[in-house]
């Protein structure tokens, strides 16, 4: 596995827990007519929400960490 997938993989799967903790777990469906409607439905969704965007920082740290293999492979190391 490269690490261009592997990277793209974390990005894909950060945005898409942030979008599932957001727009299912959070945000109320409604017309906000009471106090109750400035919490989330689920005591956890900021949690995934903050666990999606480290996720995409994340990918960033492995695409920069993890060698290429090309690179690797014809020796030609830059640096």
């Amino acid at each position: 596995m490269t690490r261009k997938v592997l990277a793209l993989g974390m990005v894909v799967a950060g945005f898409a827990l942030q979008a599932v903790a957001y727009l299912f777990l959070a945000t109320p469906i409604g017309k906000p007519t009471d106090v109750s409607f400035s919490n989330p439905r689920v005591p956890f969704a900021p949690v995934l929400f903050i666990l999606g965007v480290v996720l995409v920082f994340l990918a960033a740290l492995v695409y920069e960490l993890l060698p290429d293999r090309r690179a690797s492979r014809s020796g030609n190391e830059e640096g």
